[in-house]
């Protein structure tokens, strides 16, 4: 997917934002490049991922590159719990076995009103490049588990590689 496309897909997911985001599961940073592209001048992006080799390339003076496995503990350089505006998780939330619990435990992160914006495959079976899917059916019932609240799928578009990809955010509440 190319960085504009990628914008054009989490844009009203992400709405009028600014401050401190984190993408877990950056990966090779396509849409950790569009995250920065719609946040606001002076933002900042954590990228989150366990790959050195794909961290490197996303070193600038808005992203902070973190080696780290988002589903495990781990540490944001000057930030603790509440202090982020934003959370994304794109093609990320689909690796892990409890989605649930992992998602619950980041939210504290979020400030209250904080955004949690995901990207996911819709109507897929599992596979090894998905392995537990999150159907955009199951996206409310998720974020309301988490904590969070006014959950809604923001866009989708067809996939690359088959079946739909869908946009989602919700927010923190109190």
């Amino acid at each position: 997917m190319e960085i504009r496309d990628a914008v054009s897909l989490i844009r009203d997911a992400v709405g009028q934002s600014a401050g401190s985001w984190a993408d877990l599961g950056a990966g090779s940073g396509t849409f950790t490049r569009a995250l920065v592209e719609l946040l606001a001048p002076r933002s900042t992006v954590y990228a989150v991922d366990a790959d050195v080799h794909a961290l490197r390339s996303l070193r600038s003076s808005e992203i902070i590159a973190v080696r780290a496995d988002f589903a495990s503990e781990f540490d944001l350089p000057g930030l603790g719990d509440g202090f982020l505006d934003g959370l994304l998780f794109a093609n990320a939330l689909h690796f892990v076995r409890d989605a649930e619990s992992v998602l619950a435990k980041l939210v504290r992160r979020l400030r209250v009103g904080g955004r949690v914006v995901v990207v996911e495959y819709d109507r897929r079976a599992p596979s090894q490049w998905v392995p537990y899917p999150i159907p955009s059916s199951q996206w409310a019932a998720l974020a309301t588990s988490a904590g969070l609240s006014h959950a809604k799928i923001t866009a989708t578009r067809p996939s690359e590689y088959s079946g739909m990809l869908y946009a989602a955010s919700a927010t923190r509440s109190v």
